[in-house]
């Protein structure tokens, strides 16, 4: 979900990044952190209804995720294979691969998110669920053909990070293809990290993935940012057995 690094965008998460819950004067208990889900409600509730306030929002499909399609799903999936789209925000990467033809489904953690993402594509809204990826319905494991992930784990923090990678393998059917598409960075990039986005390298997601018991179908690519060559991104398809 969280995929921005211009400047532009920085702020509109700062001033929500921590907000402190309000509490009653006479509760002397710990102010205990936001859940992910309550951060990103956050964002979405503080967006009003502003795409450009949403520092993940495209305005459309995810340029890699369309160069995946065109290139490698072909040989990959079926036609009118049932996919699942994590983290759908505001519905963009849905809505084009319902346009392909595929069976796909999106979740997202936020309600206000699946509600945005219902209204700005009405004749797809019965395909928005409120899900959390890190609590997964029973219905929904072991389904999906093609489970798409783009720029979601790169927003869990990097403790819950195996649980979530374990929870995408779960997502597929066997054999199944999961797809995952994250801000990234160089391997000898060391030092300390705030975020989220949390970058993962091509390192990071290969031996995340390995450890949910997912096999890559070729190395995990690392491909500049077009409008920043100084940033990168990482995308890599992985396979259920």
């Amino acid at each position: 979900m969280l995929e921005s690094n211009r400047p532009g965008n920085r702020s509109s998460t700062d001033a929500i990044s921590n907000p402190l819950p309000k509490v009653d004067s006479t509760d002397l208990s710990p102010i205990r952190p936001l859940t992910n889900a309550e951060w990103c409600e956050g964002v979405y509730c503080a967006a009003d209804g502003d795409p450009e306030r949403v520092p993940w929002c495209h305005r459309g499909p995810d340029g890699l995720l369309l160069k995946w399609l065109a290139n490698e799903a072909p040989r990959l999936v079926r036609p009118g294979c049932r996919t699942v789209v994590v983290g759908c925000g505001l519905g963009d990467d849905v809505a084009e691969l319902a346009a392909r033809g595929f069976d796909v489904v999106g979740f997202d953690v936020s309600t206000s998110a699946v509600r945005w993402a219902a209204r700005r594509f009405p004749s797809h809204a019965n395909r928005f669920l409120v899900s959390d990826l890190l609590d997964l319905p029973a219905r929904m494991v072991g389904r999906f053909d093609l489970v798409v992930e783009v720029c979601t784990l790169q927003s869990v923090s990097p403790e819950l990070r195996a649980t979530a990678a374990a929870s995408l393998a779960r997502l597929a059917a066997p054999r199944g293809v999961v797809l995952a598409i994250s801000c990234g960075k160089h391997a000898d990039d060391v030092g300390p990290e705030e975020g989220p986005p949390w970058p993962l390298s091509a390192t990071d997601l290969e031996n995340l993935m390995a450890g949910a018991g997912l096999a890559s179908m070729r190395p995990v690519a690392e491909i500049p940012c077009i409008d920043d060559p100084d940033h990168v991104r990482v995308m890599g398809a992985f396979v259920r057995g």
